[in-house]
């Protein structure tokens, strides 16, 4: 497994994370045993990255990797925990609370859960428009010096945001979706990362499945609960337009020899070393196949070929629905 370092005062990592929040919310039922065995060769396979949310099935995320955690040396993998969101008994979200005592109550609960000492990497999931950025990165900075948490990161907030935390305490990641379909962060988020030494950690990397080379309109019709039941690009003529670029990276990825889901992560992964990409993968095939990108070395042709099939700005749709836009700092 090839490693990068996040940013220029992080820890060094694998080249992809874990991603598991599918493991427990947002896209409908998992298996748990299918999820701890996904989570094992993960880990076996050399990633070290394990990202998660104490809000990702109201707590039942961090158990489950608490879980998981027992099987293996906890001083070998970097956990990266989102918090500040706050849902209601039904699973829908009222909001965040970035608040500096709310930032230590919800620590407290994630060492619990988690069943760790320390958190690797601790981060406001978004900005919170009530608390100056400047609050909660002190907080987190004052759970450093106490030893609960060893590093700071950002979650889905804009340039500025970055700039204003980064004067706190160093910044070692900024967690935000990037991918084929959703490329806004390369005009100024990107490039600021980059002057203040600051490395970023890309989810959505199939947008949500979107992109893979498995997702169909009849899947649609079926999603149910499903973070994707209300998502633009997944509805009517969004995703009838948004399954005709599928196809056309589809051709480019059968050309060279791969998949699609391994072309649109490789895509992420040629961006630069200071970019490392969350696989979302809560079964071990889809693992399996995601791994793959690893090996697959992407050409300036090959390159090509994938950004002309999937321009800039084509996809249909927006990432989330307006209301939770709202709530983005990365998408002002």
């Amino acid at each position: 497994m090839k490693t990068h370092q996040l940013g220029k005062t992080g820890p060094v990592v694998s080249a992809f994370g874990l991603g598991c929040m599918g493991m427990s919310d947002m896209y409908g039922p998992s298996d748990r045993a299918e999820s701890l065995a996904t989570f094992d060769a993960a880990v076996e396979a050399g990633i070290t990255l394990i990202d998660t949310g104490d809000f990702y099935g109201m707590g039942h995320n961090e158990m489950l990797i608490g879980e998981a955690l027992k099987s293996h040396k906890r001083d070998k993998l970097v956990i990266s925990v989102k918090t500040g969101a706050l849902r209601d008994p039904m699973g829908g979200f009222l909001g965040y609370d970035s608040r500096p005592a709310a930032i230590k109550n919800f620590l407290a609960y994630s060492l619990k859960r988690l069943g760790v000492d320390y958190i690797d990497i601790y981060r406001p999931s978004r900005l919170d428009p009530d608390v100056p950025i400047e609050d909660t990165i002190g907080a987190i900075t004052e759970m450093v010096q106490a030893g609960y948490v060893r590093h700071v990161g950002l979650s889905e907030v804009g340039a500025d945001t970055i700039r204003r935390a980064a004067k706190v305490a160093p910044i070692v990641d900024l967690q935000i979706e990037y991918s084929l379909v959703s490329r806004t962060v390369e005009a100024e988020i990107l490039p600021t990362l980059r002057e203040l030494g600051i490395g970023m950690t890309a989810y959505g990397v199939l947008s949500r499945g979107l992109i893979s080379g498995h997702w169909s309109k009849q899947r649609s019709e079926g999603v149910g609960r499903d973070f994707r039941a209300i998502s633009p690009r997944f509805q009517g003529e969004n995703l009838d337009a948004n399954l005709k670029l599928v196809e056309a990276l589809r051709g480019v990825a059968e050309a060279k020899g791969v998949t699609t889901a391994q072309a649109a992560i490789a895509w992420v992964a040629s961006r630069g070393n200071d970019i490392v990409p969350l696989i979302g993968a809560r079964r071990r095939d889809r693992l399996t196949e995601a791994l793959g990108a690893l090996e697959v070395n992407l050409t300036p042709q090959d390159l090509a070929a994938i950004e002309a099939a999937v321009p800039q700005d084509a996809v249909a749709g927006t990432r989330y629905a307006q209301a939770m836009m709202a709530h983005l700092d990365s998408e002002r």
